[in-house]
């Protein structure tokens, strides 16, 4: 059974996104779990998946990271199970991501979900991305407090917590709610009985992240290789001072290094189409030959993108799993950025086109999309 999720988004946007938490009762009506907990705990034992064991007894918390060979000896109370990225590694868990695609593409960041015991969480704290907390099974009590600045702390090493805080959200979630919590705002969930949460994460990159990536890019592309120059100078009274002029000259330098729209538009692509984590990526065995590719399409049948693919389109260039892609065909190319599941309506006169079959059997024999089973 598909989820449906009930949602009004251009309201939500104009009054929640970025702004402040909010609790979406019933947003998927009659919520089917996607995943049972035996099947989270099976990939939390594969080394692939980033996975992890949160802990807490007698008030002393501990944290341990996957894979796991076993789960012996937990007891009943007291813990959560976490893996992330799950929509790269598990199908009915993916469609779980498929509602949210009116937001960017190159935001979405991953579909972790969590299982938790009684008492389980990984207690308070502050994430710096957009979260969409959906309930599954069984009850969780969440507490939001206002993003105000906050003291944070390690109560081990792989934790960051907050204090305690005055909630402005405290809620008994049920299947099928979403709590919707933008970035800088504390919060926390108490379990009640055995639970799955699953939380769809959009991330946006910091300017470190930026900086860093964009420095690596230019290094190997040899960009802002022009020296400082100052024709003009003139005698200096006071050698030891930087003058303001030779400040802003040397600001305007970095500026200028990031401001060609064709690199800063080559990088981003790059950048924003690098997954953060593994992808399940199985090429074609056999591998397809080209007329195969196209009669199948031509022949009615679907082509599914492996999930969790970043394949992104900015202005008429084509990034695909961090790298740039040069079609043949900007129409059908925009297509393969655009949906998900796509076949000869979405395709059209490319499939009559040789060079754009080459490209797109290339794809898939590279296990970036498949037919539909």
């Amino acid at each position: 059974m598909v989820n449906q999720l009930n949602l009004n988004w251009p309201e939500f946007l104009e009054k929640y996104w970025q702004k402040q938490p909010v609790v979406l009762k019933n947003a998927f009506p009659n919520f089917v779990d996607t995943i049972t907990p035996d099947e989270l705990a099976g990939l939390a034992m594969e080394p692939e998946v980033d996975s992890r064991l949160v802990r807490q007894t007698d008030g002393q918390w501990d944290a341990s990271h996957g894979p796991f060979e076993d789960f012996d000896g937990l007891g009943e109370t007291g813990w959560s199970l976490l893996a992330q990225a799950v929509n790269h590694w598990h199908a009915p868990s993916a469609e779980l991501v498929r509602p949210f695609r009116v937001l960017p593409d190159w935001r979405l960041d991953d579909l972790m979900i969590s299982f938790s015991v009684p008492g389980g969480g990984v207690g308070p704290h502050i994430d710096n991305y957009d979260v969409f907390i959906i309930q599954g099974m069984g009850r969780r009590r969440w507490r939001v407090g206002d993003a105000i600045p906050m003291r944070q702390f390690c109560p081990h090493p792989a934790l960051l917590h907050v204090d305690p805080f005055e909630p402005i959200i405290d809620v008994e979630m049920e299947p099928g709610d979403i709590l919707y919590i933008p970035p800088g705002f504390p919060h926390d969930g108490y379990t009640f009985e055995n639970t799955l949460n699953y939380s769809v994460g959009f991330r946006g990159p910091n300017g470190r992240d930026l900086i860093s990536s964009f420095a690596d890019y230019a290094l190997e592309n040899d960009l802002g290789g022009a020296h400082y120059g100052d024709p003009e100078l003139t005698v200096r009274e006071h050698p030891g001072k930087v003058e303001a002029h030779e400040l802003e000259r040397l600001r305007n330098m970095m500026i200028d290094v990031i401001s060609q729209p064709e690199d800063f538009a080559q990088w981003f692509g790059r950048f924003a189409s690098t997954p953060r984590h593994e992808l399940d990526i199985a090429p074609a065995e056999p591998p397809y030959a080209e007329e195969e590719v196209r009669d199948a399409l031509t022949g009615g049948e679907t082509l599914v993108r492996l999930s969790g693919l970043r394949v992104l389109n900015i202005g008429d260039r084509f990034f695909l799993n961090s790298e740039g892609w040069k079609t043949v065909d900007t129409k059908a190319a925009d297509a393969l950025c655009r949906f998900t599941e796509l076949g000869q309506q979405e395709l059209g006169d490319a499939l009559q086109n040789p060079a754009f079959i080459a490209e797109l059997t290339a794809f898939i024999n590279q296990g970036y999309w498949y037919f539909e089973e």
